[in-house]
């Protein structure tokens, strides 16, 4: 079984280390656990690796964060990876902070990376792993808390909550998503 792991955030070190690069932090976290390893592709960074009998591609697009689903079409249909196999990364100010969920289907819910691939895959039948960010900003603050840092408190936090993910995507490629979700939702 092959599937696509993708990680949303920004490219660039101004964007390293915010809220809305948590799905590359995630993914960076899968690739290092099964010793797999960067490089740039088209569309952006992947990285190949397995986790027993799966085959996991690993995508960090360089499409920015609103314009993910161009290189998500791309690398399901390079790989001929059925969508069902394909599973998104990402922050969601919706979550306390750390806080994670796992769903087989659903809306953008507001988040301009999701919304993308939906427009181009013409589905919402894709699963998305979302991580709380929690929603400590002012009334027309959004972006700019996105694009911030973690606080202290939350980065002592973030080795446990990332190791977490990395269990819910291996996981999610060796058990499925039912089963997935009622072991860690």
């Amino acid at each position: 079984m092959k599937f696509l792991i993708v990680g949303l955030g920004n490219i660039g070190s101004e964007y390293w280390g915010t809220r809305h690069n948590i799905g590359f932090r995630i993914v960076n976290a899968v690739a290092e656990d099964n010793n797999g390893h960067f490089s740039e592709e088209r569309y952006g960074a992947i990285a190949r690796t397995r986790v027993k009998n799966a085959e996991l591609i690993l995508l960090k697009p360089n499409t920015f964060m609103n314009l993910s689903g161009n290189a998500v079409r791309y690398w399901l249909q390079k790989e001929n990876i059925p969508v069902e196999n394909l599973l998104v990364i990402l922050d969601d100010i919706a979550l306390p902070f750390g806080a994670l969920r796992l769903k087989p289907k659903g809306s953008h819910a507001g988040h301009n990376g999701l919304r993308n691939i939906e427009e181009i895959l013409g589905t919402q039948n894709y699963c998305r792993l979302r991580f709380g960010i929690g929603n400590a900003f002012p009334r027309g603050g959004q972006v700019d808390y996105v694009l911030s840092p973690f606080d202290p408190e939350e980065l002592e936090a973030m080795p446990d909550r990332v190791k977490v993910a990395v269990d819910i995507v291996k996981s999610f490629c060796l058990a499925g998503v039912d089963i997935t979700m009622n072991q860690y939702n």
